[in-house]
């Protein structure tokens, strides 16, 4: 029997649910080394970083269980259980460091290398050159110069709006992730609480079909009662029916004098 079943029966499921979650990341990686395509990989990573999501929110939500029944276990019971979520958060980031791994080497494959400048181009220029004089190279010196400075300047303002955009980027989509961040939180927060509240919801449906038996009983009781006071009210002379307890016997039929005579 597993012990966590014995603390409580929804930690033994939220850590059955996450184990299922390891075995199937495990087999999720070693599947990805066999993929050669880069698109299939690409939705296998996609797909294993939907399960280390989930995961991490039933750890969370095994935290809050465990935290909900300090109150209610000895320490070393309470030990135990924050040592085997520990071991838990450190399995987990085992596999999203080795995500990282195999994103980084898939956003390598995908890198385009570019050929340089044209060699015939630079022929034509120097078959140009030899049927030029010495002031006309000159003059065709400063002039490729001067053009060369203003490329130099266009790429320097070109890097510094792509520095700025990024930037701009990188700061919405950390505001992004942050606010999604809290999303999650308050979702996982609605979650608990909805568990909890249907727990109670249940605790009081037992207790209001337990009291509704007990009514039934004292009105069966009472019924009983009124029914025996009416048959000795009407039938005094009955033996068949004990007295009731507290209850005064009928008064004998009293005989007037001249009836004696």
């Amino acid at each position: 029997m597993d012990p966590l079943s014995v603390i409580s029966e929804d930690l033994a499921e939220i850590d059955g649910q996450i184990a299922d979650i390891f075995r199937a990341l495990s087999n999720g990686f070693q599947k990805l080394e066999k993929i050669k395509d880069a698109n299939r990989q690409s939705r296998q990573l996609e797909e294993l970083t939907g399960k280390m999501k989930e995961c991490k929110r039933l750890i969370k939500e095994f935290d809050r269980e465990v935290k909900d029944l300090e109150s209610r276990n000895d320490p070393a019971t309470i030990k135990m259980l924050n040592e085997k979520k520990q071991g838990m958060v450190k399995e987990l980031n085992s596999y999203v460091a080795l995500k990282k791994q195999y994103a980084t080497n898939l956003e390598n494959k995908r890198i385009d290398l570019f050929d340089g400048p044209n060699e015939g181009f630079r022929e034509d220029n120097g078959l140009l050159a030899s049927s030029m004089t010495n002031q006309q190279l000159m003059d065709q010196g400063n002039h490729m110069m001067d053009e060369t400075d203003q490329a130099i300047e266009r790429s320097k303002k070109t890097v510094q709006d792509t520095v700025n955009v990024g930037t701009e980027t990188a700061a919405a989509l950390t505001a992004q992730t942050e606010q999604m961040s809290r999303i999650v939180n308050e979702l996982d927060s609605i979650h608990f609480s909805i568990k909890k509240a249907s727990k109670l919801v249940k605790e009081i449906g037992r207790q209001v079909a337990t009291d509704k038996c007990i009514m039934a009983l004292l009105f069966l009781i009472v019924v009983g009662v009124i029914a025996i006071i009416i048959v000795k009210l009407v039938n005094p002379n009955n033996k068949d029916i004990r007295d009731i307890p507290g209850l005064a016997p009928p008064a004998p039929t009293r005989k007037l004098l001249w009836e004696i005579h």
